[in-house]
């Protein structure tokens, strides 16, 4: 039994963990609906374990005259802190997809822009509410990993979803 935990786990592990020695398409997408479902299970150091050491996260929004508005930046633990408060009082989804990729030449990084859609649900004193963002999400492949080095989170109204990033 224990020899086929471990044989398990190690699959697990390669399945989830590795990429090929180039970025692909396919597991830029794995990330990010790996991503997805560790935030959604509200699993804030499955969450972290996405990002290397130095990840710096960006948050900013988007006036309606397409100007942009800084909000805020933080390190990767900040991020993590952040995400831990935000799990500990709001019942919610995220729905992530996958707008655009751009894998750099030499294959070992890429950028992925989606669009999210997060339903909050209602509490004492607060209406259910839908966020909406556009992200760039700054990946590498590190020792066979898919890692991302930070992102930037741009608050959007939900209509503007759909539309090119960043117009």
């Amino acid at each position: 039994m224990r020899l086929a935990l471990a044989v398990f786990m190690v699959l697990a592990a390669g399945s989830v963990s590795t990429a090929p020695g180039r970025l692909t398409e396919a597991a830029v997408r794995d990330f990010v609906a790996r991503q997805e479902a560790v935030w959604n299970a509200r699993d804030a150091k499955a969450w972290a374990g996405f990002f290397t050491p130095d990840a710096r996260f960006v948050d900013q929004a988007r006036g309606s005259d397409n100007s942009i508005v800084p909000t805020g930046e933080s390190t990767l633990a900040e991020a993590t802190a952040q995400a831990k408060r935000f799990f500990a009082k709001a019942t919610f989804h995220e729905t992530a997809e996958v707008a655009r990729i751009e894998i750099a030449p030499d294959g070992a990084s890429a950028r992925a822009f989606v669009n999210a859609t997060i339903r909050i649900e209602a509490t004492a004193g607060r209406p259910a509410r839908t966020l909406c963002t556009e992200s760039e999400h700054r990946l590498a492949l590190v020792g066979g990993r898919v890692v991302s080095k930070g992102q930037t989170d741009t608050a959007v109204r939900c209509a503007r979803l759909g539309r090119p990033l960043g117009r």
